[in-house]
């Protein structure tokens, strides 16, 4: 049987028409039956739902159905009828069968019974085929493209930015090293450190851990750009929220101030969201029903309540007056942990919370300065159960404050000189930000592990798959 003979599960069970032949490909999820009959749930990853496949075993024997085990890929052609059985609309009256690969049963470790996540990620390379990790890479999936389309459709541009840079972008977090030199024979200098300049690039590279810079760029000619790709942090960060590898996605605009970066970022979350209920139904009712029961409320509570907008100082305002021990001390002028960031929008105001105006200290030498001299237009956006989930902040146009700010910092003028180029020759205000993308599939699927949102994570001591 070839693939264009075969119809996948999802349209079978959304459309199929009874009484046609039919056929499909797929992994065997269960296999049940007597000697008059055999049930077989069969699963191709379009949806979650399983179609059954009905052997009568007046047809086949019972040396053609034995390589049809738990795990076993087949094809099967036969009649679409209605079910009598409840939970589907219809199954297959089996006529045909191919085992296309077999899977023994003694070994295979997906059985049916519950598997914990733990043992789940010590079996990457199998664990797609769960219901869980089905759901959780189709709605991956619908999110990516949701991203995609929400930008095209408001005009802005797709860029690229490098993954492989000179830049730290910020000191935005400890970075991977890229070389091509001989680690067994360094070259080096007269004083005795590597000389990079025989590396590749002539210089030190290293793995991007954000494209924000880059895209400024691309804003100050195409006015609104987006990148989405992958960034990397070499931190020692063993925690259920932090990877080693993972997706960003960074638009930035020209011409937008603060004001206007908030409300995109609130408009872009709840039409994330908004699509997430649309068009992943199915996958979500079954995360609601076995991981998370308020996965779906919380989320359409999202989308239909304004986001609170308030400073950073009123925050500390309200945490201080907090009857809340904190692990972590309340002051003005202390980066926000995530016990702060979820009393405010869980306890406090009970919907998503966008902050602004934060101490400069405590952030990029790149947000633009406010008259005060002490703070800066930043913008975090904090959600329920997640603490942030965007950051941003409109970005200094002004040379002479870039430059004073760089140099506070000790940033190398010639590591950035390109940035700062942009401040000189037709200057404009603007501003963005950044969208972690397994943070958004953390909320959106309800996962407590940042290492269940993708497909192979990258932490430390972990590069198996």
């Amino acid at each position: 049987m070839r693939n264009s003979e075969r119809t996948k599960v999802k349209l079978l069970l959304d459309s199929g028409v009874v009484g046609t032949e039919v056929a499909a490909m797929g992994w065997v999820r269960t296999k049940r039956g007597n000697k008059n009959v055999a049930f077989v749930a069969l699963n191709d990853g379009s949806t979650i739902h399983n179609i059954q496949v009905v052997f009568d075993m007046t047809r086949f024997t019972e040396e053609q159905l034995k390589g049809v085990t738990t795990g076993a890929c087949i094809a099967v052609r036969g009649l679409l009828v209605e079910s009598p059985g409840s939970g589907q609309r219809v199954e297959i009256q089996a006529n045909y069968l191919e085992v296309l690969g077999e899977a023994d049963a003694t070994t295979y470790p997906l059985q049916k019974k519950g598997h914990s996540m733990e043992f789940l990620r010590e079996i990457a390379h199998l664990r797609p085929r769960t219901n869980t990790f089905g759901a959780v890479l189709r709605i991956r999936h619908a999110m990516a493209y949701a991203i995609h389309k929400y930008f095209n459709d408001k005009g802005f541009f797709y860029i690229h930015a490098p993954i492989i840079t000179g830049s730290d972008a910020e000191g935005a977090g400890a970075m991977f090293r890229v070389t091509t030199l001989d680690l067994e024979n360094l070259p080096r200098t007269e004083e005795g450190k590597i000389d990079w300049s025989e590396d590749f690039f002539g210089k030190e590279a290293k793995l991007t851990v954000s494209g924000q810079l880059e895209a400024e760029l691309g804003a100050l000619a195409l006015s609104e750009v987006y990148t989405f790709g992958p960034t990397f942090r070499a931190e020692n960060s063993n925690t259920p929220r932090h990877l080693a590898e993972f997706w960003m996605i960074e638009p930035e605009m020209a011409f937008y101030d603060i004001q206007d970066n908030m409300d995109l970022a609130e408009d872009f979350l709840k039409y994330l969201i908004r699509y997430a209920l649309e068009h992943c139904a199915d996958d979500l009712e079954f995360l609601n029903k076995m991981y998370d029961n308020e996965l779906i409320d919380r989320l359409k509570f999202v989308i239909e309540n304004p986001f609170e907008r308030l400073t950073y100082t009123k925050a500390i305002e309200i945490l201080e007056a907090a009857n809340q021990k904190w692990e972590f001390p309340v002051f003005w002028g202390a980066d926000l942990q995530s016990e702060h960031e979820r009393y405010l929008v869980e306890k406090h105001f009970k919907k998503p919370v966008i902050l602004t105006n934060y101490p400069k200290e405590i952030k990029a030498f790149y947000m633009k300065q406010n008259d005060d001299g002490q703070t800066v237009r930043a913008m975090d956006v904090l959600f329920p159960k997640i603490g942030e989930i965007i950051g941003g902040s409109q970005r200094e146009e002004v040379y002479d404050k870039l430059l004073s700010r760089i140099h506070e910092l000790h940033i190398p003028e010639k590591d950035v000189w390109w940035y700062l180029e942009t401040r000189k020759f037709g200057s404009a205000p603007h501003s963005g930000f950044g969208l972690g993308f397994e943070r958004l599939l953390l909320f959106v699927t309800g996962m407590t592990n940042i290492r269940d949102v993708i497909p192979f994570p990258r932490t430390p001591k972990n590069c198996e798959f």
